[in-house]
């Protein structure tokens, strides 16, 4: 069962909505079908969501088979609160005009730094199942 893991995708899915919805609606107001048009805050809507598109699916896949592999709730639950944190801290950086790079490097630092986490769980937790 991916109790955990479900409530995790299902939140990434309401941020990643909104972000689309974000681009959706700054296309509709600048009447761009494709590409950005030469408007700022629609080229950082539209990398906004690219990147939250990017880095979502790998951590994504770890959570899972943490879960999978039967760890505790807790070594499945805090990574994935912290990359939504990541994620949320990375958008709202990306797209404060001027970017504010101090939110965008602490976002992306809450992720790779939860990538690298759930590397090492997930390796660590199979390695001691092997063992135990």
């Amino acid at each position: 069962m991916l109790l955990i893991t479900s409530i995790i995708v299902a939140i990434l899915t309401i941020i990643f909505i909104r972000l689309s919805f974000a681009v959706i609606g700054l296309r509709r107001k600048n009447k761009v079908g494709l590409g950005s048009g030469g408007h700022e805050d629609l080229e950082r809507a539209i990398r906004t969501q690219a990147n939250f598109a990017e880095y979502i699916p790998l951590g994504v896949i770890l959570i899972a088979c943490l879960e999978l592999n039967g760890a505790p709730w807790w070594l499945v639950a805090i990574p994935g609160v912290s990359l939504i944190i990541g994620r949320l801290i990375h958008a709202k950086g990306m797209n404060t005009p001027p970017p504010d790079f101090s939110k965008r490097v602490l976002g992306m630092k809450f992720t790779f730094f939860t990538l690298i986490a759930l590397v090492v769980l997930n390796l660590g937790w199979s390695l001691y199942r092997l063992v135990v």
